[in-house]
């Protein structure tokens, strides 16, 4: 059996690493798969790029300018929403045309347009599309909020404010509709509560629906002596480290602000704690917010690194994500498979991964007190028991060959 999984980036962002990972572990249990992106990042021989030329950067720009127009030409939620009007056929490629299954993941921002993906989805090969956010079931957004449009029809989209190219949430809903029609298609959400919202919409009526988590290589991201790894990144040995990513604190769905008011809160009601406790920010965010957060700060650049980033897992005491809606974060399988305890709140498929008082503490939502509470109190639990707890839930629910396993199922059948 051949598989083709197709993402728009090789490694940057979410979906990339996840789909990299679901072929590394594809890979490791027999199975001949190869990944075909737009942007590719190494020279792996199993990675395939379509090709660059002249149009490749146009089509991007193009659909965000149509984006702009279309919103009264604000830059407001640019980035929010994907109308898919331009894109690569990849039909004509021989590794499309050798593979048994085609796995399509995270494919917009000028990779896949709505028609290829049409011409993908009728050549008679069996398609399984992996949900990393709502794009798939909804007209134009990739997460919908409390907006429930999608249930039924996608129209006057809250995320766009103009007229100028008509409703364009109605009008990809409705493409959508047309042409998931007697496909050969299974939705993968991976998380419960992608897969549950994925149910909820006419798009994906009478079609398969199935809930399987993001794989991860527990041999890799692994415990770690924590004093070793904090001299490895010159952090001091004599305090409570917090890791926070903030790639991009502008983007409201992070949970910044809640963030910074859960540490301000820290430091008003338990002085002598605050005393103990420092932030280490990875990203390159780290001193743009640093006069927001009332405890010092140790900036640490983007890592692109996975054996760096396993050593700063287990630099931390534990990891705390603000995030007010995610699918299913990488970074917090990362760090529960350090044995690196964490903190979120009780939002999408956060709660499925953080075990409550277990392997971390899950937050009421959007409450910066019980998200500083949260952080004390995992701060405060026996060290040995959390992370121990933490790392037998990778093992169980996201070690690589649980994850296959699940794929190739669906592949077979």
């Amino acid at each position: 059996m051949r598989v083709l999984i197709v993402n728009t980036s090789e490694r940057v962002g979410g979906a990339a690493i996840a789909a990299n990972r679901l072929m590394n572990a594809l890979k490791k249990n027999g199975v001949k798969v190869k990944m075909l992106v737009r942007d590719k990042q190494t020279d792996h021989l199993t990675v395939l790029s379509v090709g660059h030329n002249w149009k490749q950067p146009f089509k991007f720009v193009w659909e965000r300018l149509c984006i702009f127009v279309a919103n009264n030409f604000s830059r407001k939620n640019l980035f929010q929403v994907d109308i898919a009007n331009t894109g690569t056929d990849i039909t004509h490629l021989t590794e499309f045309q050798r593979a048994d299954v085609i796995h399509l993941h995270w494919v917009n921002q000028g990779f896949l347009s709505l028609s290829d993906i049409n011409k993908i989805l009728h050549m008679g090969k069996p398609v399984v599309i992996t949900m990393h956010d709502q794009w798939y079931f909804t007209g134009i957004c990739h997460y919908s909020g409390n907006c429930q449009k999608y249930k039924e029809l996608c129209e006057r989209c809250e995320l766009m404010n103009g007229k100028l190219l008509g409703d364009l949430a109605k009008q990809v809903y409705l493409k959508k509709e047309k042409i998931y029609q007697n496909a050969q298609l299974t939705f993968v959400g991976c998380s419960q509560w992608m897969t549950d919202l994925a149910k909820t919409s006419k798009l994906t009526q009478g079609y398969k629906i199935v809930s399987i988590p993001n794989a991860i290589d527990t041999k890799l991201f692994c415990p770690k002596d924590k004093s070793q790894a904090r001299q490895s990144f010159n952090l001091p040995t004599d305090k409570h480290l917090l890791l926070f990513g903030c790639q991009r604190i502008t983007d409201e769905r992070k949970g910044f602000k809640l963030l910074v008011e859960a540490l301000q809160l820290i430091t008003q009601q338990h002085p002598q704690i605050s005393q103990c406790i420092e932030i280490v920010v990875v990203g390159g965010e780290a001193e743009h917010i640093r006069h927001q957060v009332p405890f010092d700060i140790f900036p640490v650049n983007y890592v692109s690194d996975p054996q760096k980033m396993v050593s700063l897992y287990n630099a931390v005491d534990l990891y705390v994500t603000p995030s007010l809606q995610d699918n299913l974060p990488n970074t917090i399988m990362e760090a529960l498979a350090c044995g690196t305890p964490c903190v979120g709140f009780n939002v999408g498929g956060i709660p499925e991964m953080i075990d409550h008082k277990e392997n971390g503490y899950v937050a009421i939502y959007k409450d910066a007190q019980d998200l500083a509470n949260g952080i004390l109190w995992t701060l405060a639990a026996d060290r040995e028991t959390l992370s121990r707890q933490a790392r037998n839930k990778v093992m169980v629910t996201y070690s690589e060959n649980a994850v296959a396993r699940k794929y190739i199922d669906i592949y077979e059948n």
